[in-house]
């Protein structure tokens, strides 16, 4: 075993720079779980939402009517978001119906 010795001052140093990493790690933590996954949806909770199929949502996401964010390749979804297209996804059901298929800008349903 090897015993170094240093300065008190450059051993406080240390110390105080050790601290100060500490700090700003549990700061960037505390971050993290502001964002609480828990408030999100994901893709079975959407489609069970909006009554749509997993490809009509995959639509969805593609034209850039439904705003999401991926986490290690699952997709995710703010509440609000999928509120907001609630109206949308109706009024094109309701459409589909009269029309036959309907188009999502440029993709089917």
């Amino acid at each position: 075993m090897e015993v170094i010795s240093i300065e008190r001052s450059t051993y406080e140093e240390l110390l105080a720079s050790f601290n100060s990493f500490v700090t700003q790690m549990k700061t960037m933590a505390g971050r993290g779980t502001d964002k609480r996954l828990g408030e999100w949806l994901d893709n079975q909770d959407v489609c069970q939402i909006l009554n749509v199929s997993p490809r009509t949502l995959q639509t969805l996401r593609q034209n850039g009517t439904l705003a999401y964010s991926q986490i290690e390749h699952k997709t995710y979804y703010k509440p609000e978001d999928v509120e907001r297209i609630i109206p949308l996804v109706e009024t094109r059901k309701k459409d589909t119906h009269s029309y036959g298929r309907l188009q999502w800008k440029g993709g089917d349903i």
